[in-house]
């Protein structure tokens, strides 16, 4: 049996709510992990991934001089540097305050996945750029964005207070969510999969060329791959929407947060097409990798959102609220 709609959720237990202050920091390092792929986007889109040939140290240095490609590369290398020393900061801060075992260990799985990001970049550069490896090292940016954002909203007075939306509501908006959320992520692999293949400009007209063609007159594994990642933007365009009208209707206390993600999806389709037509404009690629983790990283949030929603027998024991306690209150 659910609460009555009026009744206001009850307070969170306490000693699970993180400090203002650990909040604040939570969701600065997300904000500075979206900046580090934005940063390692443009290694990418310059081409100035060999610019510096030698790992951990740049020529040897721990400081090069920052000139051409160079610049690219090893500030790279440095905010990376930076967000890694601000996880394992936000990780050690959350194994020492916060009472969750799951939490604590969540931020030592964010801290291993930046480490483990930081040796994939260094193979990247030792191996010359092999497309599996950096494809890979392109996705657990992506995973590692997740990760720093469920730490950072698992510390919000929301997370840790009972939900008081309907559950059947809640359900519906879960699944909807959940399905955005996975087509998003394929999406991505199959972004990383061209981009680094260097299949980006394999068809060099959106949507069609002059003649109304969606293929060039020559079909070959870049053509078939560029094609599998344009294709697929229309499943996920269309999963995102129905996700965003499922959460916005069922819902509507999350509607700014489902507004924001049809905003970054569309203007992920309009950045798309200017990457064609502006022939692989570095800056614009960069900002279109970015905004692609964005659209992941608040269809995750948003899944968790709705996720918490749920039956609290399906999520208080993530949540860290207790059953109980529940159960008491809804007797």
């Amino acid at each position: 049996m659910t609460p009555p709609r009026d009744r206001a959720p009850a307070p969170a237990l306490p000693g699970v709510v993180a400090s203002p202050a650990r909040r604040k920091f939570g969701f600065v390092l997300f904000g500075a992990t979206l900046f580090l792929i934005f940063v390692g986007a443009e290694v990418k889109s310059r081409h100035a991934g060999l610019s510096v040939p030698d790992w951990p140290l740049s020529y040897g240095q721990v400081w090069p001089k920052m000139v051409g490609d160079v610049f690219y590369e090893h500030g790279h290398r440095t905010v990376a540097s930076a967000v890694g020393l601000l996880t394992l900061i936000l990780a050690i801060w959350t194994a020492r305050t916060d009472s969750r075992m799951w939490v604590r260990n969540l931020g030592w799985v964010a801290l291993l996945a930046v480490i483990l990001q930081g040796v994939l970049g260094g193979l990247t550069v030792l191996n010359l750029l092999p497309t599996p490896v950096s494809a890979t090292h392109a996705t657990l940016a992506q995973v590692f964005l997740c990760l720093v954002g469920w730490l950072a909203y698992a510390g919000t007075k929301e997370w840790n207070s009972p939900a008081s939306a309907d559950p059947v509501s809640a359900r519906v908006a879960f699944r909807a969510c959940a399905f955005a959320l996975i087509a998003v992520f394929i999406q991505l692999l199959l972004g990383a999969w061209m981009r680094h293949s260097e299949a980006g400009l394999a068809v060099p007209f959106f949507p069609t060329s002059e003649s109304g063609s969606l293929l060039p007159q020559t079909v070959d594994e870049l053509v078939v791959i560029h094609m599998l990642h344009r294709g697929f933007a229309v499943i996920v365009l269309v999963l995102v929407l129905r996700a965003v009208a499922s959460v916005a209707r069922r819902l509507p206390e999350f509607g700014l947060h489902a507004t924001l993600i049809a905003s970054l999806v569309l203007i992920q389709v309009m950045l798309g097409a200017l990457v064609i037509w502006e022939e692989k404009s570095p800056i614009i690629t960069s900002i279109h990798v970015m905004n692609g983790a964005a659209v992941l990283a608040f269809t995750w949030l948003l899944t968790l959102r709705t996720w918490r929603c749920l039956a609290p027998s399906s999520t208080s024991r993530v949540i860290g609220v207790d059953a109980n306690r529940h159960a008491m209150e809804q007797a």
